[in-house]
């Protein structure tokens, strides 16, 4: 017997879409069919005429900041932006910049049981945690193994910053997750590289904004890239390239997966709709705010990643969402760029900013879409129930209006940094409703779910 019906909507899946409804029954999608309310009358139902039935996003990288004492909301709110935006499942990671204590960061283990710990009850959608690998932990991948079974199985480690692994402990971190089920993603960036040229700039005095990108170039994330790859075939283990920005890094990927390498890689929605000429701003205020890593590329940058994801270099989209605030984090009147807070908010403006570019730009179908932002998620990060509108899968459902038009702005949003990259641009297709396991989180466009519906998700890998 179902409790809920969603009628008369395009239900949009990997193989194709069709004018059909869905069947919920304990939070979990039961049916999907023709004309389903003559066999379950009585039942619930929600007019979906007019709209795209989708499976919620599933985001896989996310800077989540954890609550605190001194802010206790920033988990909470920033799951409610996801729901808006039509994410009902996200991946945050614990590195120190998302408030993680001295203790959690020492230790794999000792962090999860702290995300875990404080973010009970209080996220208003799924949510799942992804490990962070450092070079100053005490011993990463002895852990690793006891972490995976522990429902844990993704794990990113870093080839710059001060707590970089070197390539050594980096090929034994892919060892280890390559030999328990896991899968280890990697920041590829050549840290030789970059802090040669940053050391150059700032003896130069050229601290402004911009020279973060100047100091970043293409070929140190390709070197990198290239470097991780050759690292995970020495591991015999796959690898996971997070953010891919250029053309010179997706080279490296597509000629791996040419070779039937399990090599696999993200790219975000900022590199695939703005570039570098927003460093030429004269505002530093306005440059602050594209302070990422890696920085923003070329428009030749931009069509080669669009390119990517339809020929399958690329497998999917995910924010890298990083709640930064201007005052705060990033420490507004800019300082010297070196000092700067990498990333941008995006945790609720994946779905329309992707919908825009890529289906109504005529990019990608919708159906693509569907793959890259949910579908292929959830299985390479090991969330089975998740990611497609299947018989006994989670009623996990974005109701979508592909014909509404909107502006994206900081005022309306509902994320917890302070701007959004996308700030005035026009889109089309909205976010109407969005359903968690069957229970609805947005009602035409109003939050209706509660604080600590959302679970924190233990994972496994499929070989």
């Amino acid at each position: 017997m179902a409790d809920l019906l969603v009628t008369g909507g395009r239900v949009v899946t990997v193989g194709g879409s069709m004018v059909a409804d869905v069947a919920v029954a304990d939070g979990r999608v039961a049916e999907v069919g023709e004309r389903l309310a003559e066999r379950y009358p009585g039942v619930a139902t929600v007019d979906a005429s007019g709209q795209l039935v989708l499976p919620g996003c599933v985001d896989v990288h996310t800077h989540t900041r954890l609550p605190s004492d001194a802010e206790p909301e920033r988990f909470f709110v920033d799951s409610v932006a996801a729901a808006f935006g039509g994410t009902t499942t996200f991946l945050a990671f614990n590195n120190p910049g998302t408030g993680i204590s001295n203790e959690g960061s020492a230790s794999l283990l000792a962090g999860m049981r702290e995300f875990r710990a404080r973010t009970v009850g209080e996220a208003a959608v799924d949510f799942a945690l992804s490990a962070v690998i450092s070079g100053q932990q005490d011993d990463p991948i002895g852990e690793l193994p006891e972490l995976i079974a522990a429902g844990v199985p993704t794990a990113k480690a870093f080839m710059v910053y001060d707590f970089r692994l070197t390539d050594e402990r980096l090929l034994a971190a892919l060892r280890a997750m390559g030999r328990h089920g896991g899968l280890l993603e990697v920041h590829c960036e050549n840290a030789t590289v970059i802090d040669a040229l940053v050391a150059d700039a700032v003896a130069r005095g050229n601290v402004a904004c911009r020279h973060h990108a100047l100091t970043r170039p293409t070929y140190a994330e390709s070197e990198a890239t290239h470097r991780a790859i050759a690292l995970a075939r020495a591991a015999d283990a796959p690898v996971y390239i997070v953010h891919l920005s250029c053309a010179d890094a997706l080279a490296e990927v597509a000629a791996a997966k040419a070779r039937g390498w399990p090599v696999y890689a993200e790219t975000c929605p900022h590199y695939l709709t703005l570039t570098d000429a927003r460093y030429e701003a004269p505002d530093e205020e306005e440059v602050i705010r594209s302070v990422i890593s890696p920085p923003l590329r070329s428009e030749s940058d931009r069509g080669a990643l669009w390119l990517g994801l339809r020929a399958g270099g690329l497998d999917l989209v995910a924010t890298d969402h990083v709640p930064d605030r201007l005052a705060v984090e990033k420490r507004c009147p800019a300082p010297p760029f070196p000092q700067i807070s990498n990333g941008a908010p995006g945790i609720e403006t994946l779905l329309s900013v992707i919908y825009d570019e890529g289906v109504a730009g005529g990019q990608i179908g919708v159906e693509r879409m569907v793959d890259l932002l949910a579908t292929t998620p959830a299985r390479l990060f090991g969330l089975a129930s998740k990611g497609a509108i299947e018989v006994g899968r989670d009623a996990d459902l974005v109701l979508f209006d592909p014909n509404a038009r909107r502006t994206i702005r900081q005022s309306e949003l509902h994320h917890t940094g302070d701007f959004t990259p996308y700030e005035g641009r026009d889109v089309r297709g909205a976010v109407r409703s969005v359903f968690l396991r069957g229970a609805p989180v947005i009602r035409d466009g109003a939050f209706v779910g509660s604080r600590g519906s959302g679970r924190c998700l233990e994972r496994a890998i499929s070989a």
